[in-house]
């Protein structure tokens, strides 16, 4: 095997390595990922590094023609980063109407309800975690009806309730079932 071609080979693996992590939620995790799988990321991040860089070098001695295939390569993780972060955007995203964050000791869940019915709850705690529920909603009055609830168990009822007086989104409930509207810990969202 020609030294050209173990450098294109190399080339090609490094950056569909990254891609692949990429992919596989890179942004959301990232300490996580580096934690659980540094045995492969960190040779795969070291041998693009080092491909990245000998392929400039070798652009600048002999052209981009003579280097076709890594330079192909090394575009596509640029377009895949500009991709992945062009959906992750709020470009593509409906309008913001409201958005509330919750703070525990761990975690920190945000609520975005945009206009066109959807809403997020962004999940981000320790070591990097982050997951992000989708829903659907409707306003009525100053209650807020989850059609579809944005979290995979009981945590966010499946009402809330809008007191913008105390800036808060209430989720508990007193023994009569009436919405509390004293804040106390994690029995409401603050409103961004």
């Amino acid at each position: 095997m020609s030294r050209k071609n173990l450098l294109n080979i190399i080339a090609i693996l490094s950056t569909l390595g990254i891609i692949c992590w990429i992919i596989s939620d890179f942004y959301g995790g990232m300490i996580i990922y580096l934690i659980s799988y540094s045995s492969i990321i960190i040779p795969i991040i070291i041998i693009y590094l080092i491909s990245l860089v000998e392929t400039i070098i070798s652009i600048a001695k002999t052209g981009f023609t003579k280097n076709k295939i890594k330079v192909i390569f090394h575009s596509a993780l640029i377009t895949t980063i500009i991709f992945v972060n062009l959906l992750q955007s709020e470009l593509l995203k409906s309008k913001q109407v409201l958005s509330a964050t919750l703070k525990d000791d761990l975690f920190h869940y945000t609520l975005i309800f945009r206009e066109n019915g959807n809403c997020e709850n962004q999940a981000s705690g320790f070591m990097g975690f982050s997951e992000t529920f989708h829903g659907k909603y409707k306003f009525v009055g100053d209650t807020i009806i989850f059609k579809k609830k944005p979290y995979d168990n009981n945590f966010i009822p499946d009402t809330l309730l809008i007191d913008k007086k105390e800036n808060a989104i209430f989720k508990g409930k007193d023994e009569s079932g009436n919405f509390s509207r004293k804040k106390e810990w994690l029995n409401h969202f603050e409103i961004n």
